[in-house]
């Protein structure tokens, strides 16, 4: 881990037993405080993680809050929804925190994700450091799910009914997993009674994986913008006090979006047949899921048609886990030296083409699949067709792309130290 030197010593003599007993306050205080150096360098994208651990105590508290008026029932958790919102002290403003809160949380981590691949966070010798990190997206995306279905709403039951219903594609165990996964033979209470246990039992998990996620990057140190390791105490700074006053300013501006959605916009960012009970008798004209599962929907749509023995269906469960599963691959995709997008430009021209083509998929998983975008003559572009455009360049983006640049890429050169940069350099003795 590094260390700027510095060794907690407690003044109190209370305070100064109860280290020697439980030495939580120096494990802090290596860690993120005054004994924990860090880059010199690092700009306010490295505030997303610190604001990722705040989104999850924030869905952490106002969860434990609402499951205490939750009723996971089918004949009661509409109404008991409602009753939060009318009859609780506050809990309108819980459940805007929560839900908006589970907003802010994917916004958060999606732009630290990207920050990481920017910068070559995922490099050695921070492997294990990003495979963990891809591992806390997987269980996000997991409880957000099952919490969306929660309210059972319109929206809630039918994202039920066609995400649980995908599992059926995958040979020989698949309608095993779905009738585990719904716990009878259809969406019903069985079903909600899992999802609610598993949203409720997922974020202490997710938890206990951030504690390994920090424990790995406090073994090789912090990442910079230069992408270059440390050469001393000449290149870092105590933590405290400050990157904890620059965490502290991320942390306002945050709370000022959030505070904003939660107040004037509670209901931007959610659909509105959710303020439907649920009735599986009554499909909705366009199921769509939460905003950050948006791309990999279209990814899940874009396959249409049946390749070889695979069927369409199966393609396209296939490529949606892929477009996970092949993050994990990533550090040995990459097989360039430089780190930093900074000294590699043809990866980062690359990496915001990348960028473009995620918001494409996002829209284009919004849009019905029928959508015409474009017309010439007899010749009709389909939003589905963008959809397998987009989705082709993500993956050759990762499978294509990143290991032919991390061969072939002529980069610039690279600085020596985090100080060379800044510092000028020192005139020649006369």
């Amino acid at each position: 881990m590094p260390s700027t030197g510095k060794t907690f010593q407690p003044k109190s003599g209370i305070l100064k037993w109860f280290d020697r007993q439980l030495p939580i306050l120096s494990l802090i205080h290596d860690s993120v405080g005054a004994g924990y150096a860090a880059p010199k360098n690092l700009n306010y994208f490295w505030n997303f993680g610190s604001l990722a651990g705040l989104c999850l105590v924030i869905q952490l508290a106002t969860g434990i809050v609402l499951a205490m008026h939750y009723q996971p029932s089918t004949a009661a958790a509409f109404d008991s929804v409602e009753h939060i919102m009318r009859n609780v002290n506050y809990g309108w403003l819980l459940r805007y925190l929560h839900a908006n809160g589970a907003s802010m949380f994917f916004l958060v981590v999606f732009i630290h994700i990207f920050r990481g691949l920017y910068y070559g966070s995922y490099k050695p010798p921070r492997e294990m450091l990003w495979i963990l990190g891809v591992v806390i997206l997987l269980l996000m995306m997991a409880t957000a799910f099952m919490g969306y279905v929660l309210p059972w709403g319109q929206m809630s039951f039918w994202a039920a009914t066609v995400i649980t219903n995908l599992f059926s594609a995958v040979p020989v165990v698949g309608d095993a997993i779905v009738s585990l996964l719904w716990g009878g033979f259809s969406v019903d209470n069985p079903t909600l009674n899992r999802f609610y246990s598993l949203h409720y039992l997922l974020p202490f998990v997710i938890v206990g994986v951030v504690i390994l996620h920090i424990w790995a990057l406090h073994i090789p140190g912090s990442n910079n913008p230069l992408g270059i390791d440390v050469k001393g105490s000449q290149d870092t700074v105590p933590f405290h006090p400050y990157y904890t006053v620059k965490d502290a300013f991320g942390v306002a501006v945050f709370l000022l979006v959030l505070c904003f959605f939660v107040f004037y916009a509670p209901n931007y960012l959610g659909h509105p047949d959710n303020y439907i009970p649920a009735d599986p008798l009554n499909t909705p004209a366009h199921i769509v899921p939460e905003w950050y599962f948006l791309p990999f929907y279209a990814i899940l749509r874009s396959v249409t048609f049946d390749v070889l023995f695979i069927e369409a269906k199966l393609g396209g469960v296939i490529l949606m886990f892929g477009s996970i599963l092949v993050l994990f691959a990533l550090p040995w995709l990459d097989g360039s030296k430089v780190r930093s997008a900074k000294f590699r430009p043809l990866y980062r021209f690359f990496f915001w083409i990348f960028v473009l083509d995620c918001f494409v998929l996002g829209w284009v998983g919004a849009s019905s699949p029928d959508l015409v975008v474009f017309t010439a003559g007899s010749f009709e572009m389909q939003a589905v067709h963008v959809g397998m455009l987009g989705t082709f360049w993500y993956f050759f983006h990762f499978l294509g792309l990143i290991p032919l640049l991390g061969r072939f890429e002529r980069t610039r050169p690279v600085p020596e130290s985090i100080s060379s940069p800044v510092l000028p350099q020192a005139a020649p003795a006369e």
